[in-house]
């Protein structure tokens, strides 16, 4: 990183920079509208579905008594995974000093922060008596499960929240001296309040990295044990299907696949609604589509471990099982999964042409939309067949579908994750601003300036 030494071009260099990554926050048009009425509409009307089933109960849902888990729990799973991606790269690729990823780790922790606060809402939407949710916390037993995966998802949701903010405290207090008239007097206020007195002095940048250092460390256990426990809650079951080692992995490096493919997507979005081509760069997509093929590449391992080894031993409730999922009632799903959403990308994304913005914008899509049906194939189909026997119950009680109230809070999380990615964009720069500038060459001391007229 060279230094500029001329004020002038580092005040010009730093206005630069500044108009342009808070494009995101002063753009304004009806599409702007009209999104977030799309966003809110479809969140409204998941609501309205969750109050049908709090008045009626589970009943209005295709669970039942041997079929106990379904979309909620595929959703669930799903939510954690894309929000692992924070810890990929806001922690992982920092702490290895790589320096491409620093544009894109604000664009992951608003992921990650999605997808977590997500993970929890659908967890109480999927309890039959959501009132008595506190009991979880006040009656909960260590040895369940259940306990960990409440635990982690609160330590990784607070981690993720805190490594968002401390990088951009910088970044709030330059909108607190540079955008007087340009944003409601409501958002100024909130910048003055989140920027906690930010003068931009050594000691308190100082304070800042190591904060941000000891949070990257810390939220790497926490990262990974998000994930891991999620995986415990169906491994600690002899169900077949689950009943394997290599849950604990097998669902880390598939959260890895699933959330690169969801930064990829926002980065595209950032980069074509926003003007951000020159910060979003093609090299950025480059090395994503090759993390992305690596994390494909080890998912794919684990996948044909995944059905290998029960395959070779053939166990009689295992032999049930492949059956289904290979040639029976969900062979369609599963193999569309395994071969569109997995081997063709990592194929296609093997040649450069295909690590470009679109082809990999629309490979990410296929491949997210992919990782949402493999979890709920993780699910469905081992909870369709228990080891005790099914009888004397409805034939209606032997298979699940979803049902449309289900359909709704699904869509419900699916947007309401959108509308919080949203308005993070709407009120904080997408990239932090102080970082960008600081490697193009700009120098501290001009970071909390006003500019010039």
């Amino acid at each position: 990183m060279n230094t500029i030494k001329s004020p002038e071009e580092s005040r010009k260099v730093l206005d630069t920079i500044f108009s342009d990554l808070t494009r995101s926050i002063t753009h304004k048009d009806e599409l702007t509208r009209f999104w977030f009425f799309i966003l809110i509409m479809f969140a409204g009307v998941g609501l309205w579905g969750w109050i049908i089933q709090i008045d009626k109960g589970l009943g209005v849902t295709g669970m039942r008594d041997y079929v106990s888990w379904g979309m909620y729990i595929a959703n669930f799973v799903f939510f954690v995974a894309i929000s692992l991606i924070g810890f990929l790269i806001s922690s992982a690729l920092h702490l290895l000093k790589i320096s491409w990823s620093k544009p894109i780790s604000r664009v992951a922790e608003q992921i990650a922060i999605a997808g977590v606060a997500l993970a929890g809402i659908i967890i109480v939407m999927d309890m039959g008596r959501p009132d008595r949710f506190l009991n979880v916390f006040l009656h909960g037993r260590f040895a369940s499960p259940i306990i960990w995966d409440v635990t982690v998802v609160t330590t990784y949701l607070t981690i993720s929240a805190l490594l968002f903010f401390l990088p951009l405290i910088p970044d709030l207090a330059l909108l607190r001296d540079r955008m007087t008239g340009k944003v409601p007097t409501w958002k100024l206020k909130i910048y003055t309040i989140l920027a906690l007195g930010w003068k931009g002095n050594p000691e308190q940048y100082k304070t800042v990295y190591h904060a941000m250092r000891i949070l990257m460390i810390l939220i790497i256990p926490v990262g990974l044990s998000i994930h891991t426990v999620t995986s415990w809650l169906f491994a600690a079951t002899l169900r077949s299907g689950w009943d394997t080692t290599i849950m604990g992995p097998y669902f880390v490096a598939g959260a890895f696949v699933a959330g690169a493919a969801a930064v990829v997507i926002l980065m595209y979005i950032y980069r074509l609604r926003y003007g951000l081509k020159n910060y979003f760069e093609d090299f950025h997509f480059d090395y994503m589509g090759k993390l992305l093929v690596f994390v494909s590449l080890v998912y794919l391992y684990f996948n044909i471990n995944e059905f290998l080894v029960p395959g070779y031993k053939m166990k009689t409730a295992e032999g049930v099982h492949l059956q289904n999922l290979f040639t029976g009632a969900f062979a369609s799903m599963f193999w569309l999964v395994q071969v569109a959403g997995l081997i063709i990308p990592i194929l296609l994304m093997l040649i450069k042409f295909f690590r470009k913005p679109l082809p990999l914008t629309i490979i990410s899509v296929v491949v997210l939309i992919a990782a949402w049906f493999k979890r709920y194939l993780i699910v469905i189909p081992t909870m369709e067949h228990p080891f005790l026997p099914v009888q004397n119950v409805p034939d209606y009680f032997k298979s699940y579908a979803p049902t449309s109230i289900e359909i709704m809070i699904t869509l419900f999380s699916v947007f309401a994750a959108l509308l919080i990615i949203t308005v993070l964009a709407k009120l904080f720069p997408v990239i932090t601003i102080w970082e960008y500038a600081e490697e193009k060459g700009v120098d501290k001391k001009y970071f909390s300036k006003q500019p010039k007229n």
